[in-house]
């Protein structure tokens, strides 16, 4: 077991990385630059936005229909707090629009988060907040992106976390395809994607400048590659067969560990021990698979599953663990950092995922405070700075690895003052 400490202490190393990254992150927050999926306070846990009823669902529901979006969070502070939140119509690229809210939403501009519960038998007191959009306090009247801000006490300098979530009004056809790459150079670690957009009843006058188009693999938003030009034009048809902006790494199937209970051991972990008020969950050491060969095992793309098998709740009566990741390694690297990556970190890169060298076992270790369920994840590299990581050295990559792909078509013809996301299409690199 690694170096196990109170869990009233648990968060106490967080709070410095959180004070150092604190004023580049609220840039984000007040809207100085494009929005993305993060969070600002280290307490706020396990942030979830799918279609209600579709855990696995990206954060999309059609303008004009009965979907609704299940948003929620954790606040590991245990107590009941003061937030509001607010929604926020973004461009293509995610930056602010320059509607007013009026524009693009009935209801109140600024709403109470009211609907909370506290956590029940578990360890780790937390507050589950939860919330479902459109509802009686706000709906939505264009497609395209938006925001929900989530802040405290009617301040929005408070901020403690943004989620991205989509609204589309179907417009136009897509046919896609995910092929192995024609590049050679491609040829074993890529994937590519092919694409045509159709829009019979649609007017386009120019693609070229008219469209925002834009391609995401398994949810990340990190390599998301866009604004595509298309290859050429034809009939009510722009197709996108771009030989070396379509290829994404194949990567390798994610690995996996399962908290669901922890009265027994699942495959991946090593032990489960209770100390200092909470269970510590030590996963085996995962090496390098980077020369190794490929294997196919089910895997849910980087997403995770909240479970409880003691529990009937999962949402408030799941307990959080401290789970311990090692991944051998030799040296420690001098121009970046190691992070444990997938949706248990929001696709991001914050101190909390960020993994440490310990000389003395000769690898990079993590310890992760996440709720109980099954879990999917990769380590991957990043360089100093901005900039996509990658986890070719620890992970791969092979040709043959399922993943999945969303295809997302925005459309602002000559005159208008938003995007509309006139299309989507979920595709499967195996169908």
């Amino acid at each position: 077991m690694k170096n196990v400490q109170p869990v009233s202490n648990l968060f106490s190393g967080l709070t410095a990385s959180i004070i150092i990254i604190s004023s580049s992150l609220h840039a984000y927050a007040s809207g100085d630059r494009f929005y993305e999926d993060l969070v600002y306070n280290e307490n706020i846990r396990t942030v979830r936005m799918h279609v209600s009823g579709w855990e696995m669902s990206y954060p999309v529901i059609r303008l004009g229909s009965n979907e609704r979006l299940h948003f929620s969070f954790d606040d590991l502070d245990g107590d009941v707090k003061s937030y509001q939140y607010r929604i926020i119509h973004c461009n293509a690229d995610w930056t602010p629009s320059t509607l007013f809210p009026s524009d693009y939403m009935d209801g109140f501009f600024e709403n109470n988060l009211d609907n909370f519960r506290y956590s029940f038998n578990t360890f780790v007191r937390y507050t589950h907040y939860s919330l479902e959009i459109p509802n009686h306090d706000v709906s939505l009247r264009i497609p395209g992106n938006y925001v929900i801000k989530v802040y405290k006490d009617f301040d929005e300098s408070r901020t403690v976390l943004t989620r991205r979530f989509m609204v589309s009004q179907p417009q136009v056809d897509i046919a896609a395809r995910v092929h192995r790459p024609h590049m050679t150079r491609y040829y074993d670690t890529g994937q590519q994607v092919t694409f045509s957009v159709r829009h019979p009843e649609l007017r386009i006058t120019d693609p070229r400048t008219e469209l925002f188009v834009t391609v995401m693999q398994n949810g990340r938003q990190d390599n998301m590659t866009g604004p595509l030009q298309p290859m050429y034009v034809r009939d009510r048809e722009i197709v996108y067969e771009h030989e070396e902006e379509l290829v994404f790494p194949a990567g390798n199937e994610y690995r996996n560990f399962d908290t669901k209970s922890t009265r027994y051991l699942t495959e991946f972990i090593r032990s489960v021990e209770f100390s200092g008020g909470i269970n510590h969950v030590e996963l085996h050491p995962s090496p390098s698979r980077q020369y190794g060969r490929y294997f196919a095992h089910h895997d849910i793309n980087g997403r995770f599953l909240i479970r409880n098998e003691e529990g009937r709740s999962p949402s408030y009566d799941a307990d959080y663990l401290m789970v311990w990741f090692t991944l051998p390694w030799e040296t420690p690297f001098d121009n970046g950092n190691v992070y444990v990556l997938g949706a248990l970190s929001d696709w991001n890169f914050y101190p909390w995922n960020r993994m440490q060298y310990n000389f003395d076992t000769r690898a990079y270790e993590l310890g992760m405070l996440l709720k109980q369920g099954y879990y999917n994840y990769k380590f991957v590299f990043r360089e100093y700075g901005p900039g996509t990581a990658d986890a070719t050295l620890f992970e791969g990559n092979f040709f043959e690895t399922e993943n999945d792909y969303l295809i997302m078509v925005y459309h602002r013809p000559p005159g208008s003052r938003y995007d509309r996301l006139v299309g989507t299409m979920q595709i499967n690199s195996r169908n």
